[in-house]
């Protein structure tokens, strides 16, 4: 079992940038794809971003591709998504999400593939 905690979450002006942040804790890293989702209220959990074990391959929604990128240090048990070119259709609840089982190259958008999620860290862009 692995544990996930975010960070970095906060209020951003639109344009504006924010990194998040994900601490894993329990069994090794590497042997997760991690994956960002997002659900702002009223809407569903949808997919931001996904990275692969071994951070080789990357992958990501067409709504934030070339704003946002996903990266992970194996060696510090993170996962990072930095947002840049914040809107305010951003805004939402991010959570970080953990993925078992899968090779080296691949990566995951569903997220009932996903078999651990962090808690959340709250998003917010204003216009």
């Amino acid at each position: 079992q692995v544990q996930l905690v975010e960070s970095g979450g906060g209020l951003v002006q639109a344009g504006g940038s924010l990194r998040l942040s994900c601490a894993a804790s329990g069994r090794t890293f590497s042997n997760y794809v991690m994956g960002w989702f997002r659900q702002a209220p009223g809407k569903e959990r949808e997919f931001v971003a996904s990275i692969s074990r071994n951070g080789g391959r990357l992958y990501y929604a067409d709504s934030v591709k070339g704003r946002f990128t996903i990266s992970r240090d194996n060696a510090k048990n993170t996962v990072n998504l930095q947002m840049n070119s914040l809107k305010p259709e951003d805004t939402a609840v991010y959570y970080c999400a953990a993925d078992q089982g899968r090779g080296y190259g691949t990566i995951s958008y569903l997220s009932s593939e996903y078999d651990y999620w962090g808690q959340g860290t709250q998003v917010t862009v204003s216009s």
